[in-house]
């Protein structure tokens, strides 16, 4: 019984090296809506009151983050604080830099903003600025995670970025909730930065516990890494190249004349890069949609087959058995 117990967990393991979609499958659609339209409280935008004693200090001024918690809504949550050695206009670049996080952000295999809606800032919105809607991806060994988030941005005001999931959009991620604010370092506010980071993740039942840990813990630490090693090498490459700035540059204002003319094309302009990361990603979602279909096909086949084998394997274990027990009598 213990040959055959083993021969068929080789073929089990085979089977997923093979087909590992025969564990996993892809439950993201950019077409249907999420379950639900959110489980947690969003974060606010604004400063998260966190005091930081001398220990808190000395972590940050060794170059590591600190983690904390703060309070929100009838709970609290993990908050990282950490210094980066770049002004906030650099930092607040790489962070916006959305559609390269696959090369900056661990796990991050794919990230394309599909919408941007700017804002007029005012005391109705709480002073908000632009939404950017976000189509992401990240990848762990044998398993792909996709989904939409919708941010919203509250620089001028608030120093802070804000997000939860787009709920017009079924992401496989059950709930994601996150908060960045960023502010001059107090000891040196032209030339470095002291950024505040929070997520509040929920993954659905099927996702592997090793996927969850990560989400839930390593990637809190892991997300104020990589914007302090992106942006300090931005703005060390710049200092190199004689470019650096302190503050960022003011945008030109257009002549009065062309304002209304000028605000037509940005419309336009905005309104077909729209319609096209629309279009891109449903065309990515019906090309997704075939390869499963093809992958369910071509795992039902590889189940088919791996059955004959399991039966073949099993009457031949119980066909040596038997025929031992007969050449024992024999004898």
């Amino acid at each position: 019984m213990t040959g055959l117990t083993n021969i068929l967990g080789l073929v089990f393991a085979v089977a997923i090296c093979v087909d590992p979609s025969l564990l996993f499958a892809n439950a993201s659609n950019f077409n249907k809506p999420h379950a639900h339209t959110g489980k947690v409280e969003p974060f606010k935008p604004g400063d998260p009151n966190v005091k930081l004693d001398g220990r808190a200090k000395g972590i940050l001024k060794n170059g590591k983050p600190y983690q904390t918690q703060v309070q929100t809504g009838d709970s609290g949550v993990a908050l990282v604080v950490q210094d980066v050695n770049a002004p906030t206009h650099i930092v607040w670049d790489r962070i916006l830099d959305y559609d390269n996080y696959a090369n900056m952000v661990p796990k991050t295999v794919d990230s394309k903003n599909y919408k941007v809606v700017p804002h007029k800032p005012t005391k109705a919105n709480n002073f908000l600025e632009k939404e950017i809607y976000t189509r992401m991806k990240v990848g762990f060994p044998m398993l792909k995670l996709e989904f939409f988030v919708r941010h919203f941005l509250y620089i001028q005001a608030h120093n802070s970025l804000t997000w939860t999931l787009d709920y017009t959009k079924e992401s496989d991620f059950d709930e994601s909730c996150g908060y960045w604010y960023i502010i001059p370092h107090p000891d040196d506010p032209e030339e470095r930065t002291r950024l505040y980071y929070s997520v509040q993740v929920g993954m659905f039942d099927w996702v592997p516990k090793f996927v969850v840990d990560f989400m839930s813990s390593k990637a809190l630490t892991d997300a104020t890494a990589w914007v302090k090693k992106y942006s300090e090498l931005e703005w060390a490459k710049a200092k190199k190249d004689g470019t650096a700035q302190t503050t960022p540059q003011p945008k030109k204002r257009e002549p009065v004349f062309a304002l209304p003319f000028g605000k037509r094309k940005r419309e336009e302009e905005e309104r077909r890069a729209r319609e096209e990361a629309e279009q891109k990603a449903l065309a990515e979602q019906e090309a997704a949609s075939k390869r499963r279909l093809l992958v369910s096909i071509r795992a039902g086949w590889r189940r088919y087959v791996l059955v004959s084998v399991v039966l073949v394997l099993a009457a031949y274990n119980a066909a040596m058995f038997f025929g031992g027990d007969s050449h024992e009598k024999a004898a």
